[in-house]
């Protein structure tokens, strides 16, 4: 499982927890607010995964941080080929530990922003990684996206009615003890939760990641 501080990947660990024994991924990066971190260290432990292990790669830079303006278009948050990089660092995880699936937490909203988020990007990176390995093609090493048809308001949705604990979870860019709510993180989960009809309980006023 590739656990970030997020609301998406969060609920696909709810999603999933209950029909695997679940260990998780989280990667440190260059930039990434410490917040988030701690987020995901929380939501691991409250989901009670078998373990969850810290990858460090602080070279790996969002576009924001990359000079030369290679990246227009893409928001600068972009990590280039972040998830090629992702995976199989999680494909070597799963071989060592003999897993048969990873997952990710990746809604159909990053599909209108991210070419290495579609069926075919993944298909692909499966069968690499089943080619590469006799351990994950003896297992049938699968890559599976459970919010892969899912808008974000949709997700919030299920993730308040599997219990997963929101008010744990991070989406700002910014690295504060609370919420910003003027980046585009902050102000994309805002308007996914009004649209989803659920209670922001990070919501300005109502506290913070504890």
């Amino acid at each position: 499982m590739l656990l970030s501080g997020g609301i998406d990947s969060a609920t696909a660990l709810y999603m999933v927890r209950r029909e695997y024994s679940v260990r998780a991924l989280t990667f440190e990066y260059h930039g990434i607010a410490r917040q988030e971190l701690r987020a995901s260290e929380s939501i691991a432990s409250r989901a009670g995964v078998s373990e969850h292990r810290l990858v460090r790669v602080p070279d790996l830079r969002e576009a924001g941080d990359i000079p030369g303006g290679l990246f227009g278009g893409l928001p600068p948050t972009y990590i280039p080929l972040r998830n090629s990089v992702f995976y199989s660092f999680a494909a070597s995880y799963g071989e060592e530990v003999g897993a048969s699936v990873l997952v990710g937490g990746h809604n159909r909203d990053d599909l209108e922003v991210f070419r290495d988020v579609t069926p075919r990007f993944f298909s692909s990176l499966e069968r690499a990684f089943r080619a590469a390995s006799p351990i994950l093609d003896k297992n049938r090493l699968r890559i599976v996206r459970p919010l892969g048809r899912m808008t974000k308001p949709k997700v919030i949705s299920l993730a308040s009615s599997l219990g997963v604990p929101l008010e744990r979870t991070w989406s700002c860019h910014g690295d504060g003890k609370a919420h910003c709510w003027k980046c585009d993180g902050c102000l994309t989960r805002r308007r996914s939760f009004a649209e989803a009809g659920v209670l922001d309980p990070l919501s300005p006023g109502r506290g913070k990641i504890t």
